[in-house]
């Protein structure tokens, strides 16, 4: 659960009760879909015993696209992966500026320099060469993330005599709806992880349980999380709900996602890094596989992070545009369409059909909301 369930009541906002519907489908397809991925890992051998002969998610682009070129298909996927990645470090940074500037309203300094501040402590990031110093932050993130979490639905119980399922919508802006879309996909996208922490758990055959299991109860916070959240305070919902938050809790919340996000941005931060790196490292240049070069791709990766931030300073628009165009590759095109093309002499009838439902779906999300959410962000910035 990610710092972008706060952006779920904003979605609810403009999506009325066809959001709580769409928090439900995204969790269901999403969860489908992580486990065609990981069909495409394994082929039968004589024996008709699944064998695991692919290991990431680059592997299986690289065998689905192999008849018209060997590396086609992962530099897709890599560039796909790293677009998301390093959007996701972008909005940590945005967001990091937005707490900050409510944390502090009477400090006279703009969003954008707030963001800058918080940049400055992640300087630090360019030195991390391995996961083990991520996973320590990571933990100290989920810890803080329950904090916040239990804070927020505690405050919304107490105004539970405010609340009225008149304030949702029974018809919604077409465009806004799509831009929800965008955000309720983008709070699921994992895919990217999964070849990955499948290879990884001491046993595989549990690896769909898990994903069951743990959609469900992510699928069950984010709506408790969001229906509470916008029956409180309704057409009054912000874009990152706890600037909704009373003063005296408000600024104890926001330092605590600042937090939250400071340490959240390490594991993206690193992960897109050491994509490139290995990318550009393949060859024979010694020069490519020094560790000034790494210090220098990892530099220029925070550097562009920042860049971005200060141009596009809008939270939930940034996040419903990454939705769309990455997430909706990785999570429901990239799947579906792989899973079509590696199996499709063993799928059922039903099977193919359900793929390329997904796919349909996808595509359609994906265009309408890289339409919507771009055309929303050009009017935000006049």
């Amino acid at each position: 659960q990610g710092i972008f369930v706060l952006g779920l009541p904003y979605a609810l906002l403009h999506s009325g009760y066809s959001g709580l519907f769409l928090i439900i489908l995204a969790a269901a397809l999403c969860c489908y879909t992580g486990k065609i991925l990981i069909a495409c890992l394994y082929e039968e051998n004589e024996d008709g015993q699944l064998i695991r002969v692919r290991d990431t998610y680059e592997d299986i682009a690289n065998a689905c696209c192999k008849k018209l070129s060997p590396k086609l298909g992962g530099i897709f996927v890599n560039v796909t992966q790293v677009m998301e990645l390093i959007m996701t470090c972008i909005l940590y940074v945005v967001v990091s500026g937005n707490l900050l500037s409510h944390s502090f309203p009477y400090v006279r300094v703009t969003e954008k320099t707030w963001s800058v501040i918080a940049f400055v402590t992640l300087l630090p990031c360019v030195f991390i060469k391995t996961l083990k110093i991520v996973s320590k932050l990571s933990q100290l993130c989920s810890l803080v993330h329950f904090i916040i979490i239990l804070v927020v639905m505690i405050y919304c119980l107490t105004q539970i005599h405010q609340w009225s399922w008149a304030k949702f919508r029974l018809s919604v802006e077409f465009e806004d709806f799509l831009v929800s879309v965008g955000v309720i996909i983008f709070s699921y996208t994992s895919q990217i992880f999964l070849p990955t922490l499948e290879g990884n758990m001491k046993n595989p055959g549990e690896f769909r349980r898990m994903l069951n299991w743990t959609h469900f109860f992510a699928c069950v916070l984010k709506t408790t999380f969001a229906l509470t959240a916008f029956l409180t305070w309704g057409e009054e919902t912000k874009e990152v709900i706890t600037d909704n938050l009373p003063s005296f809790l408000q600024t104890l919340v926001n330092l605590c996602l600042l937090t939250k996000a400071l340490l959240s941005y390490p594991l993206p931060f690193f992960a897109a890094t050491e994509i490139v790196y290995a990318c550009i490292s393949r060859g024979n240049h010694s020069n490519y596989r020094s560790p000034l070069f790494a210090l220098g791709v990892r530099g220029s990766f925070l550097l562009l992070t920042l860049l971005m931030a200060m141009f596009i300073p809008h939270f939930a628009l940034l996040m419903g545009l990454t939705g769309s165009v990455t997430g909706a590759a990785m999570t429901f095109l990239l799947p579906s369409l792989f899973h079509l093309k590696l199996k499709w002499k063993k799928l059922s009838f039903l099977e193919k059909c359900a793929d390329i439902t997904v796919f349909i779906l996808g595509f359609l999300c994906s265009i309408a909301g890289v339409v919507c959410s771009i055309k929303g962000l050009l009017e935000v910035l006049g």
